[in-house]
């Protein structure tokens, strides 16, 4: 399968500022609401509590392909939550599973470099299959 229109897993631990959870969720469900209505290639995307750390919390994402998530990362409401974020959480680590074409993973390291957004990419090898029902 070509790597630009692979499906593939994002995840996202995010580690709010103490007295600031009400406000985060706040703007965790606005950001979900829009990108429900305006990113059609966002298969899954929850926002889940740890349930032994208050504090933390880990977006779960399914992404149709690269493209997809590209629109996700320019996508308005997406980059206000991430101003919002700035202010109410203490850290953000993204981790990426499954196979993303080379130029987006040049993107991806340039785009969250510059914001301070620590990622790691597992690209699948030769182990694993995506299923054309969720294509």
């Amino acid at each position: 399968m070509d790597p630009k229109h692979s499906p593939f897993v994002l995840i996202a631990r995010v580690r709010v500022s103490p007295g600031k959870v009400d406000d985060y969720l706040s703007i965790a469900a606005k950001a979900d609401s829009a990108v429900k209505e305006t990113e059609p290639g966002m298969l899954m995307h929850n926002f889940d509590a740890d349930p032994d750390d208050p504090l933390q919390f880990t977006w779960t994402e399914i992404y149709r392909d690269d493209e997809s998530l590209i629109a996700h990362i320019n996508n308005p409401p997406v980059q206000e939550y991430g101003k919002k974020h700035l202010e109410l959480a203490e850290s953000i680590e993204v981790e990426i599973y499954g196979t993303l074409a080379d130029e987006t993973v040049k993107f991806l390291t340039r785009t969250w470099a510059e914001s301070g957004i620590p990622f790691k990419y597992f690209k699948t090898t030769r182990v694993g299959f995506v299923r054309d029902s969720i294509l």
